[in-house]
């Protein structure tokens, strides 16, 4: 199953796919600017968070959000660095981006509990959250993400893919893969959330496009895939026959798996100003 995992999953120099949709705004939150997108739905509605991976900005999520957005709240954004948001001088470890995205959803009057859905590195980012904070999550969704121990120390990298990863990513990018580890090993030190359900998607070939800069970054031994699906048992297990950007290719799966956990609401979709 954790094939899938292949190298293209953070490392991938696939070209960013171009316009964030027009309904994306920008808000001041905690002094800088931040590319968000929030569809409201009825009132006492549950609220869904998307955080996407290191290639991830809101477009990546593509007709997931306003499919989601008919049963709940929705809130997708870029990242400090990511799209239109202001770059943050802050450290880019997974504790620092949880209390990051904590605080936006606050300012946007968006109440936990929240059903949580990441994508890649974004999926790292969401176990933390949900084992940092249990109380304010009701849900998880991961969607062919990253999870602890999958990417060595940075000071393991062979130093031909610590040189093409700068050249290839921008600043705030790297300076969130630099700290891979350090948040896999967050995750790690907190309690498991075995009574949350979970769904976990899973892209099952293993992209042909990989490229050399890939190659000494991932562990992708059996230990360590054996280690990822261990950490959470009871998670529900999709196998997709799909591509790493599965909200792109296969809308419709990575909706369902949202639906799935989503507790039961009415009430009509409204576009927040």
């Amino acid at each position: 199953m954790f094939k899938s995992f292949s190298l293209l999953l953070v490392f991938s120099l696939a070209a960013c796919a171009a316009a964030v949709p027009g309904s994306a705004r920008l808000d001041r939150i905690d002094g800088r600017q931040l590319e968000t997108l929030t569809l409201r739905h009825a009132a006492g509605a549950p609220v869904v968070v998307f955080e996407g991976g290191s290639r991830g900005t809101i477009d990546k999520w593509g007709t997931v959000p306003e499919l989601v957005a008919a049963h709940a709240t929705v809130f997708a954004y870029n990242r400090p660095g990511y799209g239109r948001s202001s770059v943050a001088d802050t450290v880019r470890d997974g504790a620092t981006i949880v209390e990051e995205l904590r605080s936006t959803l606050r300012q946007k009057g968006l109440a936990p509990p929240y059903v949580l859905v990441g994508h890649s590195m974004g999926g790292l980012y969401m176990q933390l959250f949900a084992r940092r904070y249990p109380q304010e999550v009701s849900a998880l969704v991961l969607i062919d993400a990253l999870y602890p121990g999958m990417i060595k120390k940075m000071q393991d990298f062979p130093w031909t893919t610590r040189l093409a990863g700068q050249l290839a990513f921008s600043r705030s990018v790297w300076r969130e893969i630099e700290q891979i580890d350090a948040t896999g090993e967050m995750v790690l030190a907190l309690p498991a959330i075995d009574n949350k359900p979970i769904v976990r998607l899973v892209n099952q070939p293993v992209s042909s496009t990989a490229i050399a800069v890939d190659f000494g970054a991932f562990r992708l031994d059996q230990a360590t895939r054996d280690a990822a699906r261990a950490l959470y048992p009871k998670a529900t297990n999709i196998v997709v026959d799909s591509s790493h950007q599965m909200a792109l290719t296969s809308p419709e799966i990575v909706t369902s798996a949202i639906l799935q956990v989503l507790p039961v609401n009415r009430g009509n979709t409204v576009m927040s100003q």
